[in-house]
């Protein structure tokens, strides 16, 4: 997995993030997410970079509570969500897996995106939702058609897992959503196209939204 911050042209900070799943060594995976970091750093801006492991400890201790203490946090997870506390954008971007998310990307969404930072729950005041700072665009690599996603429903099914479940519940920003699909043509050019092609929407969504 790999995080990106990148500076924007109205801001001398860095305030974008690229979060890309590593769990494959999938080459359309790889292909997108080096693109990306590609585009957004060629708008102007420095960028560095860091490497989670997927390594993280078990969620499990991190949600039981209301209000967990910042202390009982474990130095990765803090680290992350500082990363994403000098952010105005994130970038997932990651294979489709059974219709979803790999374990490693999710297990980092389980991970950062905990009681007490990116939401809080409040017996008082109930559901505060604290990412109104942060937009969070997508970057699924399908490998199968347009086709297949619409007529299953696919392509639904999993923005409401993202875009509903994850992003709308922590009150972030939807951003773009830009399916890579036939990530296993055999048409090399036609491959980099469609990647060039979903990267830009997003790098239109990010320079758009400043």
């Amino acid at each position: 997995m790999t995080a990106v911050r990148i500076r924007s042209e109205r801001e001398q900070t860095g305030d974008g993030a690229v979060v890309g799943d590593q769990s494959c060594s999938d080459a359309m995976s790889s292909a997108a997410r080096a693109t990306a970091v590609r585009r957004l750093r060629s708008g102007g801006g420095s960028a560095g970079s860091g490497d989670p492991d997927g390594r993280m400890a078990p969620v499990k201790t991190l949600i039981v509570t209301a209000h967990p203490d910042p202390a009982s946090l474990t130095a990765d997870v803090a680290r992350e969500q500082r990363r994403l506390d000098g952010a105005t954008d994130v970038v997932l971007v990651f294979p489709v897996w059974w219709w979803s998310v790999p374990a490693l990307l999710k297990g980092w969404i389980d991970r950062v995106f905990v009681n007490g930072w990116a939401f809080t729950v409040d017996p008082a005041g109930g559901l505060a939702r604290r990412l109104g700072r942060l937009t969070v665009h997508l970057l699924p690599v399908a490998g199968d058609d347009v086709g297949v996603y619409d007529r299953h429903g696919y392509r639904e099914a999993l923005r409401t897992q993202l875009e509903h479940g994850v992003v709308d519940f922590c009150g972030a920003r939807r951003g773009v959503t830009a399916f890579v699909h036939d990530s296993e043509q055999e048409d090399a050019a036609a491959r980099e196209r469609t990647v060039a092609a979903a990267v830009e929407a997003v790098r239109q969504g990010v320079v758009g939204g400043r």
